[in-house]
């Protein structure tokens, strides 16, 4: 049987591992394109849940865990794969509703509801991703759920056919197997499926990786220094420092730091010829104020809560870096929300009507909790969502659920689709007629996007290297080249037809004014039948995208 605390604690666990490992997982991508990259929005999403399941006490039950990290999944899902890995958890969240424990039983149609709900959330499900691997090892788990009842056993079982899952992807997706690597997704759910099982086979918790290195010695110039980089570290409850003035017949103070070292870490212990220094982390910060006194009289103690300051801290980080949306309640029948990147681009869709911009797009995919806030903000009975970007959609998707107002989704892959589908927007006009003018409007653009390549790739025929310019068009990888106008003019080249009339240039943080005009003047005057229009978009990651109508 599987106890509350233990589904706690595994969870933990796996929220921990994609962490450590996510960069391991990032590296599996096989399109060299710059993105929010898997491992990444897997351990953002997994991560989400880690207070909720820090705070609960040792009477919890399976059905709060699962429903706490489901629900906490939903809100914090990010990119497609986030999306994915939260409906694989609210599997759990169905099956072990109103159970105090779970069995095998439970166990079984937790990974087969949540594998179907993640099929189903997928328009064109692709076999060699992750979807594989969980649909085989919900399988594996009903057949092996005929011939044993022990919930570590059938999971062990689980995690076996989701390695042999794994290793099968490439013969799924050819992509995978010339890049000669596994899917990046379906790893991911192999850290965590293993993860959870290694908890309930025994093993502790998997802690956070800590990056922070330990001086060797500390002196009285690098006292402060120290005890800041000690400070990233809670092993302990209290941070606590004093200064002691040296008695006649103080004892050797090698004495006081071995003895404090017995109560806690962290220990930092200075001293010249009147006075000592202390730092120490520690649960009994009285123990160590009580040994202090042995050395002579105290100035200054000063005891921290850490626990407490580290979760004061996370919400004050939270707040500055996410934005600060106000509910608002309906003044008119349409509103629209917008994903974009770039102060130019953000202010582009204000100016053509969108009431709220969520900051976000390529390398920086906004959870469905960040969409969902800017649709409760959006005063309107309806509110349409452009989420410009392929692996946004689906996290725009599960807001519409979560939602107090009618939302519709449109299929929006990029910046200028998302422009186009504003422009075909009528006020005088229905929400039908709307939604179906809007999504002609966004088929009839064409889109170039000029990047470079965030990693060596044998890619559609093409051999890239790390830092070269790729072309994409309409999302696909046209061609390499080494210098972005000359990728730029080639790419707008190719995507204008004979009824083309007009461009617009929108130009990245990384590329400068008269660099853009340089290209524009050149297009301008090779094709005088196309009006070129140039903005300054201000975003990361393209160094142009390329509308073409």
């Amino acid at each position: 049987m599987i106890s509350g605390n233990l589904l706690r604690d595994a969870f933990i666990s796996a929220a921990n591992s994609i962490a450590n490992r996510k960069k391991d997982v990032d590296e599996l991508n096989v399109f060299p394109v710059p993105d929010g990259d898997t491992g990444t929005n897997m351990s953002m999403t997994m991560g989400n849940a880690l207070t909720e399941l820090k705070r609960m006490d040792e009477n919890v039950t399976v059905a709060q865990v699962a429903d706490a990290t489901a629900s906490a999944l939903l809100r914090g899902a990010r990119g497609n794969s986030g999306v994915i890995l939260s409906l694989l958890f609210r599997g759990f969240a169905k099956a072990f509703a109103g159970a105090k424990e779970a069995d095998t039983e439970l166990l079984i149609k937790a990974l087969e509801l949540g594998a179907e709900g993640a099929y189903k959330s997928v328009m064109k499900p692709t076999e060699g991703t992750i979807l594989t691997v969980a649909r085989l090892s919900a399988e594996k788990a009903a057949k092996a759920g005929l011939s044993t009842n022990d919930t570590t056993l059938l999971w062990a079982d689980v995690c076996s056919t989701a390695q042999e899952a794994l290793a099968d992807t490439p013969n799924l997706l050819p992509a995978l197997k010339k890049a000669g690597v596994v899917d990046a997704g379906g790893q991911g759910l192999v850290i965590i499926y293993n993860a959870i099982l290694d908890v309930m086979r025994g093993g502790e918790i998997v802690q956070p990786k800590d990056k922070s290195e330990k001086p060797a010695a500390a002196t009285f110039e690098t006292f402060s220094s120290v005890v800041g980089d000690y400070d990233a570290e809670i092993n302990f409850t209290y941070c606590t420092e004093m200064i002691i003035t040296k008695s006649e017949k103080a004892p050797d103070s090698a004495k006081l730091r071995a003895y404090l070292e017995t109560i806690g870490d962290c220990v930092v212990v200075v001293e010249d010829d009147e006075i000592i220094k202390v730092h120490v982390h520690t649960n009994n910060p009285g123990k160590a104020l009580e040994k202090a006194l042995q050395f002579g009289s105290l100035n200054l103690p000063k005891i921290e809560n850490m626990k407490m300051q580290h979760e004061a801290r996370q919400k004050q980080a939270e707040l500055e870096n996410k934005q600060q949306f106000v509910p608002a309640a309906p003044e008119k029948q349409f509103g629209f929300v917008a994903v974009a990147a770039g102060s130019g681009v953000e202010e582009m869709f204000r100016d053509i009507g969108v009431d709220c911009v969520v900051r976000g797009g390529q390398t920086m995919n906004p959870s469905t909790d960040d969409i969902l806030a800017a649709i409760t903000a959006c005063p309107a009975e309806t509110v349409f969502v452009l989420p410009n970007n392929k692996n946004i959609i689906m996290a725009a998707e599960q807001a519409v659920k979560l939602a107090d107002r009618k939302v519709c989704v449109l299929q929006t892959r990029t910046i200028p689709q998302g422009m186009a589908a504003m422009l075909a927007f009528d006020p005088d006009a229905d929400f039908n007629t709307n939604r179906i003018e809007m999504t002609h409007a966004l088929e009839r653009v064409s889109t170039g996007q000029i990047t470079f390549a965030a990693r060596d790739s044998d890619y559609e025929g093409h051999a890239i290297k790390k830092g070269e310019i790729m072309a994409m068009d309409n999302g696909k990888l046209a061609f390499v080249d080494k210098d972005v106008n000359k990728a730029a003019f080639r790419l707008t080249k190719k995507l204008l037809k004979g009824d083309s009339t007009f461009v617009t240039l929108i130009y990245g943080a990384d590329v400068a004014d008269e660099t853009a005009e340089t290209l524009q003047k050149q297009l301008s005057t090779k094709f005088s039948h196309v009006e070129v229009n140039l903005i300054n978009g201000g975003q990361p990651v393209y160094y142009y995208i390329i509308s073409v109508e």
